[in-house]
């Protein structure tokens, strides 16, 4: 049976790479990207059965203006992943209102809003939601305050809305990946004036093995969260 699963991030990372997999398999696929050129190219990369609509995450207002559309148009959601992410790295004496308030908004305003509105068709389905979350969700650094903060918060939204939907069916997981080799990581190294390198971290494909394993599991099982790190490399010789 086909299954119909709702992403966000699906232009890039982690998100592209789980996209790619649902859809080699058949399942279908509601994409939420950035802009109309994002929102053009993965339409053509990944066939014309899949629904691709343009929403700017950092935007609540039509992010909740979006939810409601989808929600009236899915009877049933077999699953919701949120990958879409913002960075922007700055110590708290620097940080810019602008900064603090994209990340919050992005990494959890939009998950909670479009949970939210897709819990009728995810409770309809017996659903699962998977938030990609970071170990920036579990321990905080230097210059990471406002990311960190937001993957604190998705984090704790999670916990609560695990318990709160189990009456329902509805199982929820959370996802922590460390540095994974994706066009943020180079965003990140960039900020933090690094070389970029993306053979030094985890690749997307494996994050996203992980996401279909969570939401391929038998119904009578959840994780209900998962860190990955990437491997120590063998030293060179």
């Amino acid at each position: 049976m086909t299954r119909t699963h709702v992403l966000t991030g699906a232009a890039s990372g982690i998100g592209l790479r789980l996209a790619q997999r649902l859809s080699e398999r058949g399942d279908r696929l509601v994409l939420l990207v950035r802009t109309p050129e994002r929102a053009s190219e993965v339409a053509a990369s990944l066939g014309a059965r899949h629904s691709v609509h343009v929403v700017d995450l950092s935007a609540p207002a039509e992010v909740e203006r979006a939810a409601r559309r989808l929600a009236a148009e899915l009877e049933a959601v077999d699953s919701l992943v949120h990958c879409a992410g913002a960075v922007a790295l700055a110590p708290v004496e620097a940080l810019a209102l602008a900064d603090w308030q994209r990340q919050l908004d992005v990494n959890l305003t939009t998950p909670a809003l479009l949970t939210q509105a897709l819990l009728p068709g995810l409770r309809a389905a017996r659903g699962t939601v998977v938030f990609v979350n970071s170990t920036s969700g579990l321990a905080a650094s230097p210059g990471w305050s406002a990311y960190a903060a937001s993957k604190f918060g998705l984090r704790a939204l999670a916990d609560a809305l695990r318990a709160e939907e189990a009456e329902h069916g509805v199982r929820v997981t959370t996802v922590y990946p460390s540095r994974t080799a994706t066009p943020m990581q180079a965003q990140v190294h960039v900020q933090e004036g690094r070389a970029y390198d993306p053979a030094d971290w985890m690749q997307p494909e494996t994050v996203a093995g992980t996401i279909c394993h969570v939401l391929d599991l038998p119904a009578d099982a959840v994780i209900p969260e998962v860190t990955l790190r990437t491997a120590p490399r063998p030293p060179v010789r």
